[in-house]
């Protein structure tokens, strides 16, 4: 899977699921601060990621992930990992 294709995924489950407002969806944007991701959305995130991905997220691999672009290297990491 391409990073492309990984932003395109993030940033459709973000709008449908978290209901995140497509215009702050950008690489530089803080999860928490700019997207209001809030840890109940943090559940939903993993429970789509993992389905989508196909890897399982560990909580503490997502300590120092604070921005959109963090969380893109994340799972192209994990996904190479595979």
């Amino acid at each position: 899977m391409t990073r492309k294709e990984i932003e395109a995924t993030v940033k459709k489950f973000l709008v449908e699921e978290i209901e995140v407002d497509e215009k702050n969806i950008v690489p530089e944007a803080l999860l928490k601060d700019d997207l209001g991701i809030d840890s109940l959305d943090f559940v939903d995130i993993v429970v789509v990621v993992e389905r989508s991905f196909g890897f399982k997220i560990k909580p503490e691999e997502m300590a120092d992930v604070r921005t959109l672009s963090h969380f893109y290297d994340y799972i192209e990491t994990k996904i190479g990992d595979k």
